[in-house]
This record gives structure tokens, sequence and C-alpha cells, in this order.
């Protein structure tokens, strides 16, 4: 028993400590968090604007040409890969920039990410009653003033589950960063594994992280989804 403990020991050193190999899944650790939290914030404000303008295409019939392409921007994200997509962004649309590969990642991500969310704030949109929308008009409220007091608070309570879930997914597609040389916690265990011929610990490490992240953002997304319906009783 004590010769498989030393050797998963000496395994694990080998792997992760020796040559300071641990700083590699601390950078993609940091790359990971920075890409997902920058992507979430250009989804929720591409998404946001999205939902809002088909929202008011629907209940008012304005922007009929920008709703319609809408439309066609969220199918066209939502039905091809994200790895093409980012990869598009890469090498065709960043090909002769000097943007740093992070960057592109965000927007690409960003860009991924902002469809899913129009979708998500779109149903929150759905279910609410249309009488709420007449009725904030007959107070004397212009339909500016009825979104922002009356349907966006509502909205976002409904959509706030299925915003956590989709932080949770973009942690999780992150892994695939690694396509434009992002040093993400998916490439810092293949860098390792290259170099020491052994994937079972750098990949069983980077899963364990992956794990933790987003059972952390799973809790605190309820606690801040309690809050938040709390504030709106």
């Amino acid at each position: 028993m004590s010769e498989l403990l030393n050797g998963i020991y000496d395994d694990f050193y080998k792997t992760v400590i020796f040559d300071e190999r641990y700083k590699l899944i601390l950078e993609g650790l940091k790359n990971t968090i920075l890409i997902a939290i920058g992507a979430l914030i250009v989804g929720i404000l591409l998404g946001s604007i999205i939902s809002i303008v088909k929202y008011t295409n629907k209940e008012r019939g304005k922007f009929k040409l920008l709703s319609k392409i809408f439309d066609i921007y969220v199918n066209i994200i939502r039905g091809t890969p994200s790895v093409l997509q980012l990869m598009i962004m890469y090498y065709v649309i960043f090909k002769t920039s000097t943007i740093d590969s992070v960057i592109v990642g965000i927007i690409a991500f960003g860009i991924n990410s902002s469809a899913y969310v129009a979708e998500i704030l779109r149903s929150g949109f759905d279910s609410i009653d249309d009488g709420q929308v007449e009725a904030g008009l007959s107070l004397g409220l212009n339909f500016r003033q009825v979104l922002k007091y009356i349907i966006i608070p509502q909205a976002i309570k409904v959509s706030l589950p299925s915003m956590g879930n989709e932080f949770v997914t973009l942690i999780k597609e992150t892994a695939i960063a690694g396509y434009i040389g992002i040093e993400d916690l998916t490439k810092a265990s293949d860098i390792i594994a290259s170099r020491t011929y052994d994937y079972f610990f750098p990949l069983v490490l980077v899963a364990l992280i992956y794990l933790v992240l987003t059972s952390v953002i799973s809790k605190n997304g309820k606690e801040v989804e309690c809050e938040w319906l709390v504030l709106k009783k």
C-alpha cells in the first residue's frame, strides 16, 4: 500500500510540482476565468439588446427589419459549432490583426453566448402576461418606462436560473480555446502531458478544477437568485 502511495506521489510530483509546472495550471485557470467572465459580459450586453428589440417588435411593431436580422443572427450562431466560430474569428476576421488571442476568445465566446442569452431573455419576456404592458400604458407610462419598471425586472427574475447555467456552460466551453493558442486549463494539461508523457494527473487535476469552478458558480448563482427574489418581492 505504501509503495502504491509513494508511486502516486512521485507521479504527481513529476507532472505537477517538478519544474514549477503547476504555474501552467494557474495561468490556464486565470485565462479560463478571464475569458468566461468577459464573454458573459459581452453575451449579456448583446443578448439583452437582441431580446429587447425583438420584444419591442412583438409588442409595438417597431424595428421589424432589425428584428429579422437578429433572428437570422441567433439561428446562425446557435446552429454552428462554437469551435468553428472561434476559429473563424481568429483565423479569418482577426487574421491580420495583432490583437491578443485572449481578447479574440472573449469576443468569440461572447458572440456565441449572446445568442443563447437572447433566447433565455426572450423566454423570460414571453412568460409575462401581455396585459401588464397595457396596464402600464393605461397608468400613463410610455413603453420604455413599462419595459424598465415592469417587464425587464420580471424577465430577469424568470431568466436568472438559466443565466447561471449559461455561465457554467461558458466555463466548460473555454476548453476549446487552445485551438487558437490560448493557454487555458485544458491546453495547460496538454503542455504538461507532452513534457512528462503522463496524461493522468494533468487531466484529472484540470477536471477537478472545472468541477470546483462549476460547483461554486452554481451554488453562488442560487444564492444570488434567492437574494434577487427577496429584493423584488
